[in-house]
């Protein structure tokens, strides 16, 4: 029998967790390890943020959910990975060890690197916020009911080295779609701060249409924007930024005041992973292989934020590879196959398709993305808007959650759905 340990249980985590379980039967043992014993529907915290949705709306408790499934959870940050011994330390000093050890742990959020980011709570200075985790977006919550008394400026964006621009622009939108609502937003300009080299790279080099189209959102909602930004420090109610132009020299200095304000950080691998020898890249992303196998240790798989991808472009400002939803799944599918074929004896040969649907919600509408793959060149590249993006978001957010509580990877319907669009998680439609 053969045990198989998933560190992380996020959007990446348990449904790989489910689908191992899924594919080997009982006659192997699985085990989640997570740092806290509850899920969070990470896509929902900029609804928290605003107060339209409420902690437990977008948060369940693991256990009962994986031993339904037979799946064994320890509730405890991993503090080491010795990949010599297949052992994990844990904290407090308990020990695991695994045969099979797929890292699905999501980032470090690396407020650090821009000197007074970050909240307070969370290695930052406690000048800006983030919409990174429940925690994080209840903070701005917080701060938000106090500034909706004496409303002001507010900056919302992305500092450099920064990967996952989505949740930036939702953001944005949603805070705006917020203020007008309670007729305040005559009184909050807002400042949109990038470090992509234009509004709509999204660090993909654009998908479809997505520069004219996010360009028309932000001045049809009176948002000024700054790109190719590079942040270089936060005082409380300043945010300073050097914008380079094209090629990469300074262009202006600017310091902009404000009352409120939300950048996403840059991402590094979690210290324990990071400190594997030979597994991960500088930043401590997992390097892995076509088959999301770790190239320095066979029995290592890992999936989602956690691993490497070298950006689509270079930029002047350094601007990272995001790894959406769907992409992610993708990459867990093929490490469920992959495991199951060695146990058989057989070699591994599942890959995924990386292939990226976007949702993003901008408050009373929304834009949505296929790119596949997503990486470029690409077969499909489209970008839309509409009221139904914003009605999709609202569905997906309770069809995910409904998966996790089900333990389903893959309903059917997905499955057929989506293949019916073209889009499949499998190269060679091994699913």
């Amino acid at each position: 029998m053969a045990h198989i340990v998933v560190v992380g249980a996020g959007i990446g985590g348990l449904p790989a967790a489910y689908e191992i379980r899924e594919l080997l039967g009982k006659d192997h043992r699985v085990t989640v390890v997570n740092a806290v014993d509850y899920f969070q529907f990470v896509p929902s915290n900029p609804w928290i943020a605003v107060g339209w949705r409420e902690r437990d709306q977008i948060t369940l408790p693991i256990a009962p959910y994986l031993a339904r499934k037979g799946i064994d959870f320890v509730a405890k940050p991993v503090t080491a990975i010795d990949a010599s011994a297949n052992r994990l330390t844990l904290d407090g000093g308990a020990t695991l060890d695994y045969d099979y050890l797929v890292i699905t742990t999501g980032p470090k959020l690396s407020f650090s690197e821009v000197p007074g980011a970050g909240p307070i709570h969370s290695g930052g200075g406690g000048f800006t916020h983030s919409v990174c985790s429940v925690d994080h977006a209840q903070a701005f919550y917080a701060d938000y009911q106090k500034f909706l008394e004496n409303p002001g400026p507010v900056v919302i964006g992305a500092m450099p080295g920064a990967s996952c621009f989505g949740p930036a622009y939702e953001f944005a939108f949603i805070l705006d779609t917020d203020l007008r609502k309670r007729k305040l937003r005559h009184k909050v300009p807002i400042t949109y701060v990038t470090s992509e080299p234009y509004i709509g790279h999204l660090g993909l080099g654009g998908v479809g249409d997505s520069k004219s189209m996010l360009e028309s959102e932000m001045r049809n909602r009176d948002m000024k924007w700054i790109t190719n930004a590079k942040t270089t420090r936060v005082e409380e109610g300043k945010l300073f930024v050097t914008q380079l132009d094209d090629l990469g020299a300074v262009y202006k200095e600017h310091e902009l005041g404000f009352k409120l304000s939300m950048m996403l950080p840059a991402f590094k691998g979690v210290d324990a992973v990071a400190a594997v020898p030979n597994l991960c890249n500088p930043r401590g992303f997992v390097l892995i292989d076509e088959f999301q196998r770790s190239k320095a240790y066979r029995n290592i798989f890992s999936a989602g934020v956690c691993v490497a991808i070298p950006p689509v472009e270079v930029t002047p400002v350094p601007t990272g590879t995001p790894k959406t939803g769907y992409m992610i799944e993708s990459m867990v599918g093929a490490i469920a196959h992959n495991i199951r074929d060695e146990l058989e004896g057989k070699p591994a040969q599942a890959k995924g398709t990386w292939n990226a649907i976007c949702l993003a919600d901008m408050g009373d509408t929304g834009a949505a993305f296929v790119a596949l793959p997503q990486i470029p060149p690409r077969n499909v590249n489209w970008f839309k808007k509409g009221k139904w993006v914003h009605l999709a978001k609202i569905a997906f957010e309770k069809y995910f959650i409904r998966k996790i509580k089900n333990g389903n990877s893959e309903p059917i319907y997905e499955k057929y759905v989506l293949k019916a669009l073209g889009i499949v998680r499998l190269a060679d439609h091994q699913k």
